[in-house]
């Protein structure tokens, strides 16, 4: 029993319904009986770079807002996310608010130590909101990465290249370390007979040479480093889990994909597991560290944020976000912290808690409305009656 006043969009007063005065000519949005929360963020979207055309970012992010999904950061920049981000923040198209990247870093791009520190200047430049790390980056070019980015006052985030490691990694201080990327990895026995740069698909293939009591000093260096987690885990359930392809097509929000790409994702699961490398056993295991490792960083005071990685395989944009959250709850957070991590951990990771985040007077109505108590079932946040 509690009115939201909205003004120029701006929220103006929160409080139980007979104690809020609504002025005359208000326009009424009919809540009764539901729940109303922050809009969500993806932390780790991906709006489509290279060939893609306008209409299909301008789609992608469409996806996004109708999902309830206010806030997007870009994880594989364009010049173009440029002119979007600009247009977004002037209300001209139905998007999300946008943060992005600049063009990645990677064994390609920056190979060494001369080429990532030009082309940290070139994004300095162009007015990217951060730096985009991808595998394959030499730890000298990294280094030269680095440096330059504290000078340059930008910040870095993505994957722990192999040739860097999760601990010089910390010691840089990623902004934040997507996918969890770089943990199995390090917690590799030293006697094992496999080393970590030996690596397949995040560490899938090491997961019978973890070194699992390694994680409390894991997590405390990362607490410590200030560096903040984008899980994406909803990404490892698919291409990981014990759903066969078929299944995963099935999904409702499938429609959305076209064939094609269904058909890509399709086969990429068929070959990963024709490959021979896992066994179900050790994808399962490897999914239950992950969960545990996720749990563990939460508890341990380490930042995280909500991000499912769309549209990656069987990450469709918006509908991912959703996943993300069950995904979290899975992994042994309650409803309300997973909840937190798209809405108030968003705000404080952008230094804009005045802003956005929460459902209080002076901050941005970004506000979904729900037919369900997410604070029950987590997957009430899809059962949205109006962004």
């Amino acid at each position: 029993d509690h009115t939201v006043l909205v003004v120029d969009g701006r929220i103006q007063s929160v409080g139980p319904s007979a104690s809020v005065a609504v002025p005359d000519g208000a326009t009424r949005i009919d809540g009764r009986g539901q729940w109303l929360m922050p809009g969500l963020a993806e932390m780790h979207a991906h709006i489509p770079p290279g060939n893609a055309s306008i209409a299909d970012m301008e789609r992608m992010l469409e996806l996004n807002l109708l999902n309830g999904i206010t806030v997007v950061r870009g994880m594989l920049g364009d010049p173009r996310h440029l002119t979007l981000r600009d247009r977004a923040a002037r209300g001209e198209l139905a998007s999300p608010h946008i943060l992005t990247s600049g063009p990645s870093f990677n064994g390609n791009s920056a190979p060494t130590p001369e080429a990532a520190a030009k082309m940290v200047a070139d994004q300095k430049a162009a007015g990217y909101d951060l730096l985009k790390v991808h595998p394959g980056v030499p730890r000298a070019a990294f280094d030269a990465l680095a440096d330059a980015a504290v000078k340059a006052g930008l910040r870095f985030s993505g994957h722990v290249p192999l040739d860097v490691g999760l601990a010089r990694a910390l010691e840089a201080r990623f902004e934040t370390i997507d996918h969890v990327d770089g943990y199995v990895e390090a917690m590799v026995r030293d006697e094992a007979p496999v080393k970590a740069t030996a690596s397949q698909w995040f560490g899938v293939n090491l997961i019978d040479h973890v070194d699992e009591s390694r994680v409390p000093a894991l997590v405390e260096k990362t607490r410590a480093a200030g560096t903040w987690i984008v899980p994406t885990q909803t990404l490892f359930e698919s291409t990981v889990g014990p759903l066969s392809p078929a299944e995963l097509a099935a999904w409702p929000e499938m429609k959305w994909v076209s064939a094609a790409q269904v058909a890509q994702w399709t086969g990429w699961k068929e070959k990963f597991v024709a490959a021979g490398t896992t066994t179900p056993a050790s994808r399962t295991k490897f999914l239950d560290l992950r969960r545990r490792l996720i749990k563990a960083l939460h508890d341990g005071g380490v930042g995280m944020l909500l991000g499912a990685d769309a549209p990656q395989m069987w990450n469709v944009p918006g509908f991912a976000t959703h996943r993300e959250l069950q995904a979290m709850v899975a992994a042994g957070l309650t409803p309300y912290q997973a909840l937190s991590m798209g809405t108030r951990n968003v705000a404080q990771f952008m230094g804009a808690l005045a802003e956005r985040g929460t459902i209080e007077p002076g901050k941005r109505a970004d506000l979904v409305l729900l037919s369900g108590n997410p604070l029950q079932d987590i997957a009430s946040t899809t059962r949205i009656t109006g962004v």
